[in-house]
């Protein structure tokens, strides 16, 4: 009997994914986990009304969504100040990259990006078969200056880069960033992935402008919005470049849920103004316990915070398998020298205070488990 003639870069690559969700750790535990402290959720929760939105509309639920997305696109134009056309919404950020990368990139295509920043681009860049050149991070920030260096080195179509930054939290200032889009070389995309620019200093986020034929802002609901399971994220760019998702894009991709769910949610500007105003006092109590168990706190522009343990690598993934055995899933950066790091979401008291309990013990040597 034939197998499938899947193709050559298919063969190629690893069955695997860019990240080992809490639901798999949880049944190989045969537990729950006690604080969900690691996937940069909302753990504050969406707005009521987005509550109510849903439950409006899952009587809906058996007619696709709305293939143009009008009301939800015309409100985000309306919020931004931009027109309808220079919006793109699709099922999260992740989403829209697999889209941007399948608009661009093809074999052997240079991509540039920073080594140890979001792992599920580089896994979209691999599935379309571009070449991925990573620099290095410099002082646990994204270095600008050395992605446009990299990218004119390498005619790179297309570079990602995070402001605020994950999973250092970091973040430049708006005149970096719009120096870095000023010297982006000629054919080259910028990916500005803005996840977090509701949680950022005003400062930390350039003016939108929706006249560069090569930039695309992304943002999302998954975060501040506290709608991370309705996967609901948006593009801003130039009327042309946001025309030609139209070639790709899955036209039934969003839900009827989950669109009417964001327009509650972005209606709702006072529940994210509550919920910003949580992290920002989470992001403190964090840093807190972090000074009380003798480790340093990183400054943060997100809803999470990362914390340096001092060490190397290896120790830094033993606290995080401590604290997932004590039942407290936190995640960490992948690559040295931020793998010294364990990364923790914003959460309410409880969940923190469970944390604060299990970090102690979780600084023993993994030997000492």
């Amino acid at each position: 009997m034939t197998h499938p003639r899947y193709t050559d870069l298919v063969q190629s690559l690893p069955a695997t994914v860019p990240f080992v969700g809490p639901e798999t750790q949880e049944r190989a535990m045969e537990a729950p986990f006690k604080a969900r402290l690691g996937a940069n959720e909302s753990v504050f929760g969406p707005s009521p009304n987005a509550l109510s939105a849903i439950a409006n509309a899952a009587s809906g639920a058996w007619m696709y969504g709305d293939p143009e997305v009008h009301d939800l696109r015309h409100a985000l134009a309306a919020h931004h100040g931009v027109d309808p056309g220079n919006v793109i919404v699709g099922e999260g950020i992740d989403g829209l990259l697999g889209y941007l990368v399948r608009l661009l990139i093809g074999p052997g295509d240079a991509v540039v990006t920073s080594d140890g920043a979001y792992p599920t681009f580089n896994y979209h860049v691999a599935g379309f078969g571009g070449t991925l050149h990573e620099v290095p991070y410099t002082g646990d920030h994204e270095d600008p200056d050395a992605l446009i260096a990299k990218a004119t080195e390498t005619d790179a179509k297309l570079i990602y880069f995070a402001n605020p930054d994950n999973p250092m939290g970091s973040w430049h200032s708006a005149p970096v960033v719009q120096r870095m889009i000023d010297a982006l070389p000629e054919g080259c995309v910028l990916a500005l992935d803005e996840a977090y620019a509701d949680t950022a200093p005003a400062d930390a986020i350039p003016p939108l402008d929706m006249t560069h034929p090569r930039v695309i802002r992304l943002r999302t609901f998954s975060k501040a919005y506290g709608l991370a399971g309705m996967r609901v994220g948006y593009g801003l760019a130039q009327t042309d470049f946001i025309t030609s998702f139209a070639k790709i894009r899955n036209h039934f991709g969003m839900g009827r849920v989950a669109q009417a769910a964001a327009l509650a949610a972005l209606q709702d500007q006072d529940h994210l103004a509550q919920t910003v105003a949580q992290i920002a006092t989470a992001r403190t109590k964090i840093a807190d316990i972090a000074r009380q168990n003798g480790l340093t706190p990183l400054p943060s522009a997100t809803n999470f915070v990362t914390i340096d343990c001092g060490r190397d690598g290896d120790y830094a993934r033993g606290v995080v398998a401590n604290l997932i055995a004590r039942g407290i899933f936190v995640r960490m950066p992948f690559v040295a020298p931020q793998d010294r790091c364990i990364r923790v979401s914003c959460a309410p008291d409880a969940a923190l205070e469970a944390f604060s309990e299990a970090l102690p013990p979780a600084l023993k040597s993994p030997e000492g488990r």
